[in-house]
């Protein structure tokens, strides 16, 4: 076993303060490049990644713009391998993930703005075009939550027919369509608007109410 270089040992004490810091009030206080720098301590195990972090803030603008880089992207940066990239990509979905299934059978959607909070924790992360459908049952509870289309809202001949085998497989009594617009905009677009009509007509043919379509 290699005693740890001088170089080493500054490091080693500066990580084990970082940690100490966030087990005392978590990632409160925390600069952006700090919160980055700490994240890369479980990729890169030993050695400066303060550096890296800066690099990356710079690179993508924020923390979240390095979460959301593609891979490919991420990778073009110095000091940046595929594990590095792997846990980066990671964080958000990991996030998704966790809200999830923290509120399993616990959400009830009785307005809009129910649906639209549920919803948007779906999109973390996501830099393509994503279809959610949301499904409840009599009482308004959610059944299911799921992506059902990836990469373009018009291609609906494919989508249409998984909703609804989904919402006969739930024996759902409503439905609610959600997709993204990775440009920002939140205006519907003709597209959006021809793939709704034929969603809602689709679930109509099996009593199952579309109650909105998001975006």
């Amino acid at each position: 076993m290699h005693p740890k270089t001088k170089e080493e040992q500054p490091h080693a004490g500066h990580r084990k303060r970082v940690q100490e810091k966030f087990l005392k009030k978590g990632l409160d206080g925390f600069e952006p490049h700090e919160v980055l720098e700490f994240v890369l301590f479980f990729a890169i195990p030993r050695g400066d990644t303060n550096e890296l972090a800066h690099r990356l803030v710079g690179r993508f603008g924020s923390v979240s713009g390095a979460f959301d880089a593609p891979y490919e992207e991420l990778l073009k940066i110095r000091g940046v391998g595929r594990i590095t990239a792997l846990l980066l990509k990671l964080l958000p979905a990991l996030c998704r993930y966790y809200y999830e299934d923290s509120h399993k059978g616990k959400i009830r959607i009785c307005e809009v703005c129910d649906a639209a909070e549920i919803l948007k924790h779906k999109y973390i992360g996501r830099t393509n075009e994503v279809v959610v459908l949301l499904l409840l049952d009599s009482q308004s509870r959610v059944l299911l939550c799921d992506v059902v289309n990836e990469g373009n809202v018009n291609s609906a001949p494919v989508y249409v027919r998984r909703i609804v085998e989904l919402a006969v497989r739930y024996n759902a009594s409503a439905a609610i369509l959600s997709h993204n617009h990775p440009s920002g905009s939140p205006v519907p677009s003709r597209g959006d608007i021809d793939a709704t009509v034929e969603v809602f007509q689709a679930l109509k043919a099996v009593n199952v109410p579309l109650r909105d379509h998001l975006i």
